[in-house]
This record gives C-alpha cells, structure tokens and sequence, in this order.
C-alpha cells in the first residue's frame, strides 16, 4: 500500500475539517433553540401544561407591550398594560388585533421576556403566539395568553431581585399559505 503524501495528509484534513464545520452549521440552530429554552437566555420563556399548585407570597408585576413588524396592515394593542400576581398564580392576559387591510393577512408572533434573568422562569401554558393568526378583512380578535412566573426564580440569584417582568409580542406577516399549510397540520411548510 502507497505511503501517503503531505500534500494528501493536508487535503485529507482540511476535508475533514470542512465537513465537521458543516455538519455544526446545521446543529447550530436547533441546539441554540434547545439552550434558549432550557435556560432562558435571550428572554425566551418556557412552556407547561399548567401552573404550581401553590403559588408564593412574593408578587411580581408583569407589564406588557404589544408592537407589529413595519408595514403590517394590523392594529396589535394590549387589552392591559400590567398585572400584578403572586409567583406561581397563573395569569390570563389579552392583546387584541385587528387587519386594517381589504385582504387577508396573516401573522405570526414573536416574543421577548425582560429582564433576560427572568426568561426561563416565565412561562406560557397557551399562548397565541404559538401558531400562525388570519385575520379577514376588518376582523378584529382577542387573543389570550396564559402564564405563571415559575417560583424557582427565587432560588435564582439573579432572578430573586426581579420585582417586574415585561412581556412583549410583535407581529410579523407571513404568506398567507404558509399559514393556511400550518393551521392545518402541513408541517412541510414551517411558519417562520
């Protein structure tokens, strides 16, 4: 068998090389996804079936702000601006929508939890955000988000100084058949 070259050695790495890159390039999303929610880092909130049964003595008040993406033909409000509630009760808030255009428009909604030490500790029983919204012509809704701050952010130590929480939602327009294909279970169309 042939000894192998240098300049063979070197290529043969450098392939290597290469294809480990690649091969982390499309972890890199999924595992920064896993890593956000497990964590919380970013403001990104966790998601259960339902709250504590026992909620804490400790309040902590829970603002919110609803904004839509630039040229999105809807109005997006907040049906409150705050909530206070003890750690661990859960809370029901709404946002309400409207589709100020003569067509249907689709949406969906991105969120973001402030401060970041509070992200992994909010989280959302149901949520509109969690799929696509059509709105019809002129449609206005009230959409519902359900949610607790979990009691271990007083364990945290830099959550356990948290007295307030912001919770923000902004819409972004997405194809409407990206829409229709998700609301109908068409997973080969995912909605961004």
């Amino acid at each position: 068998m042939a000894e192998l070259t240098p300049q063979r050695k070197t290529a043969y790495w450098l392939m290597g090389i290469v294809a480990v890159m690649v091969s982390l390039s499309f972890i890199a999303v999924p595992f920064y996804s896993w890593f956000c929610k497990k964590t919380g880092f970013g403001g990104t909130t966790s998601v259960a079936t339902h709250a504590p049964a026992h909620p804490l003595a400790q309040e902590v008040t829970v603002r919110f702000d609803a904004s839509i993406d630039r040229g999105m033909p809807w109005e997006f409000k907040t049906e409150q601006t705050k909530m206070t509630l003890h750690i661990g009760e859960t809370g029901l808030a709404f946002f309400q929508a409207t589709n100020t255009s003569d067509h249907p428009v689709a949406g969906q909604a991105s969120y973001n939890v402030t401060p970041d030490s509070a992200g992994g500790y909010f989280t959302k029983i149901a949520c509109f955000c969690f799929t696509a919204q059509i709105l019809q012509p002129g449609q206005t809704v009230q959409m519902p988000v359900t949610f607790f701050v979990d009691p271990a952010i007083v364990q945290d130590p830099e959550g356990k100084f948290v007295k307030e929480i912001t919770l923000s939602y902004t819409f972004h327009e997405i194809p409407l058949d990206v829409a229709q294909a998700a609301l109908a279970g068409d997973t080969s169309k995912p909605v961004n």
